[in-house]
């Protein structure tokens, strides 16, 4: 009986024209580039697939995107704010800096401003009494704060801390009415004291007569005067210079650069370390020694010529 499906070349019959075909096949594309078009529509049947299989990475990765926690992020942000507030800060005495490089640039031996310490802190709370001016921050005698201490912000001079707790501190703003701050005009170097006026936007200049040399647009420095706040931050821009019949002081209203209705983060100062005195004597006496050194050489300088003058004229 002849059987249904007939019998085909045998396994190994079969491999060898698989092999054959296949090197064929290899040749002529490397060669005659017979399949580009073919290839071209195969890579695009393909493609969904090799989409598919590299889904279960991309799963993966976005999910371990996912992992950071909101907290991780509220961390850097703060970090990053940081960093920006104390670069601000550098740049406020930018151009104190450059008056003060045309004043010294002939001076030799000049002292040279050292790096004070810095921190930023948060406000936590505002005080609601509309006649006082004061805001909580977050730092306390922990991390060193003082009553007393200087504060600013990435503007200008904010205030000043007036009590310490543990873990917080009260500051009182420069705008706050039992406040002043003795300041200068950056034009002219006229000294003055801006004085609070309870108003967030505004510093008033006291006891300023009629002929004084200042004008609206003048900007106003901390002048360094009684060691509470450093030399050379500014403080405000006299907008308003005005004068009334029978009075013997002009009046005179300057706006804050810091806008103390907006603030968030605060900037705290620690002055720059003294010397004490043992370092004062060792500091003498370097000098001392220095000047020693170089007046010796000229000395000698002096005698030998003399000798040698001598010696010429006994021969």
């Amino acid at each position: 009986m002849k059987p249904i499906f007939g019998r085909g070349p045998s396994l190994p019959i079969r491999l060898a024209l698989a092999v054959v075909a296949s090197l064929l096949l290899i040749i002529a594309d490397g060669r005659y580039q017979s399949f580009t078009s073919a290839k071209l529509y195969l890579n695009t049947l393909v493609s969904p697939l090799q989409y598919l299989a590299n889904s279960p990475r991309w799963m993966l990765d976005s999910a371990s995107n996912q992992l950071m926690t909101n907290q991780t992020l509220l961390a850097q942000s703060k970090r990053q704010e940081n960093e920006l507030f104390l670069l601000r800060d550098d740049l406020l005495l930018l151009s104190h800096l450059e008056q003060e490089n045309k004043r010294l640039r002939d001076l030799l031996g000049s002292p040279v401003r050292r790096d004070t310490r810095r921190m930023v802190a948060e406000i936590l709370a505002v005080d609601t009494d509309p006649f006082s001016h004061q805001v909580v921050i977050d730092k306390g005698t922990l991390v060193g704060v003082f009553e007393g201490q200087p504060v600013l912000n990435e503007q200008g001079v904010v205030g000043q801390v007036i009590s310490v707790g543990k873990n917080t501190s009260r500051v009182l703003l420069i705008t706050d009415t039992s406040h002043g701050i003795p300041v200068r005009v950056a034009r002219n170097d006229l000294r003055a004291i801006a004085s609070g006026s309870g108003q967030l936007d505004r510093l008033l200049l006291h006891n300023i007569t009629r002929n004084t040399d200042i004008r609206e647009g003048d900007v106003l420095l901390s002048s360094g005067l009684a060691g509470r706040f450093p030399e050379g931050y500014p403080v405000g821009r006299v907008h308003r210079v005005g004068y009334e019949e029978g009075q013997p002081f002009a009046d005179i209203r300057v706006q804050p650069f810091a806008a103390l209705d907006r603030v968030r983060y605060l900037l705290l100062l620690w002055p720059e370390p003294k010397l004490s005195e043992s370092d004062e004597e060792l500091a003498d006496a370097d000098a001392e020694l220095s000047t020693e050194s170089s007046t010796e050489p000229k000395t000698d300088a002096k005698s030998q010529s003399s000798s040698a003058t001598a010696e010429q004229v006994s021969e």
